[in-house]
């Protein structure tokens, strides 16, 4: 129970955000961001590592997709319990923790990093990544806590969006390597990371904050795990954030592999997608927060699908050129998608408590309760969607020697979640007493 612990927390009070809280929340969302930042970073470090794993590694295509779908399924897994490692042990205290524990996979991967690793130790090594994933779900349930309803949809896109950065960062590192010393020097990348990891524990040990009011409620899990929109949710999430980890996993892998692009190629291309889907995730937040979540969701994901057929149809064709344009065009999409889905969950659980009768300070207590517990299940079985990308890429490389054949499941998928949303979403509105009038419209 060490470290700098504030004992009142109440954020919808206008008062006591005014003239206190938003300055403390400014500041933990800043060091959240920079630790989610490296994170995310030693989450996907094997997009980048296998780009230095020319044929003297004696791994093919299916094997370096094999490598990054275990990373992508263990950062998924893990943040189950990285969720509720927050109310237990305090945001700043688990953030330092986690930030520290990254050095594990990094200094791994600098050990192992060389022709003649045996490809079992390759896939140890890369699983081992996977606890960079569950930075995402620790640092997101500790700044819902911190942020009123109204300013939710910003500060959770600036703080996904901020870590998501953490993707192209370290494949614009690789890119520096191999453009500058060459494709046989993967630890240079390492060794870039390792100090930086220890300024990110550092800097959250010194300037983040435990919330005392934030407990875990084993009720509210409960409850959130039979709360039907926490599983619709989750699915509308792995078209959103499964789409962009998956696709920013297997980005590098796809040009190599489909359009024969040599490891500087492919690096100087992959950071782009990533990037600016990181970058717009805010936006995705802030327009939901103005529109609506729901209204934002919906739309975009009929986008998605109209940038999977412009890319279904370089792929028949094998444009490059044509590719780039219908993948980074996913890529901003899905960045967008992540802040308007993110932004729903507890306007969802408010909504719920208006339908059941509570009003004004009550009804906010429940959305905040069922919402922290929803979003650590949302967010991995979100991430679990990057995973099946990667496998997808896997068997249609394998089958047919090209990805034309994941991108049409592609399609059909973000069809469905077009579905899902306008049904569930925007149909109809939901049943609330006369004293407050929300629909799900509004979410």
């Amino acid at each position: 129970m060490g470290g700098r612990w504030i004992e009142q927390w109440d954020p919808e009070d206008e008062t006591f955000w005014r003239e206190k809280g938003e300055r403390i929340a400014r500041r933990n969302l800043l060091f959240s961001v920079f630790s989610e930042h490296i994170g995310f970073s030693i989450w996907t470090l094997w997009s980048v590592m296998v780009l230095f794993m020319g044929p003297e590694y004696g791994i093919d295509p299916a094997g370096k997709f094999a490598l990054i779908a275990v990373a992508t399924l263990v950062g998924a897994v893990i943040r189950i319990p990285y969720t509720f490692a927050v109310a237990r042990f305090g945001g700043r205290n688990w953030t330092v923790f986690s930030a520290l524990l990254l050095l594990l996979p990094t200094g791994a991967a600098y050990a192992v990093m060389e022709p003649g690793t045996s490809y079992p130790t390759f896939l140890l090594v890369a699983a081992l990544t996977g606890v960079g994933g569950g930075n995402f779900a620790s640092s997101m349930t500790n700044i819902n806590a911190f942020f009123p309803l109204h300013r939710k949809g910003w500060a959770l896109g600036l703080n996904a969006g901020g870590g998501n950065i953490g993707v192209p960062v370290v494949q614009l590192a690789g890119l520096l390597v191999i453009g500058t010393a060459g494709a046989a020097h993967p630890r240079l990348v390492l060794g870039v990371y390792i100090p930086l990891i220890v300024v990110a524990a550092v800097c959250a040990a010194l300037y983040m904050d435990n919330l005392a009011p934030v407990k875990n409620d084993t009720g509210a899990v409960k409850e959130a795990v039979r709360a039907p929109h926490t599983w619709i949710m989750a699915f509308l999430y792995i078209g959103t954030f499964g789409s962009f980890i998956g696709y920013s996993f297997a980005f590098g892998l796809v040009l190599q592999t489909q359009f024969g692009r040599t490891p500087l190629q492919a690096a100087s291309l992959t950071f782009i997608g990533p990037l600016l889907g990181s970058l717009i995730r805010p936006l995705g937040g802030s327009l939901a927060d103005r529109y609506g979540g729901a209204r934002i969701t919906l739309w975009n994901f009929a986008a998605m699908a109209a940038a999977t057929c412009v890319v279904v149809y370089a792929s028949v064709i094998e444009s490059l050129t044509v590719f780039l344009v219908g993948f980074t065009a996913l890529f901003i999409l899905s960045g967008l998608g992540n802040g308007s889905t993110f932004k729903m969950i507890p306007a969802i659980f408010r909504t719920q408590a208006y339908a059941s009768g509570l009003d004004g300070e009550e009804a906010d207590a429940y959305g905040r309760r069922l919402s922290g517990a929803a979003m650590g299940l949302i967010g991995a079985v979100g991430a679990v969607g990057g995973l099946g990308i990667n496998l997808a890429f896997r068997q249609s490389f394998q089958t047919a020697g090209t990805g034309t054949a994941a991108f049409v499941a592609f399609l059909l998928f973000y069809a469905a979640c077009l579905t899902v949303t306008w049904a569930v979403y925007l149909r109809r509105p939901a049943e609330i007493p006369a004293k407050r009038q929300l629909s799900y419209s509004e979410v």
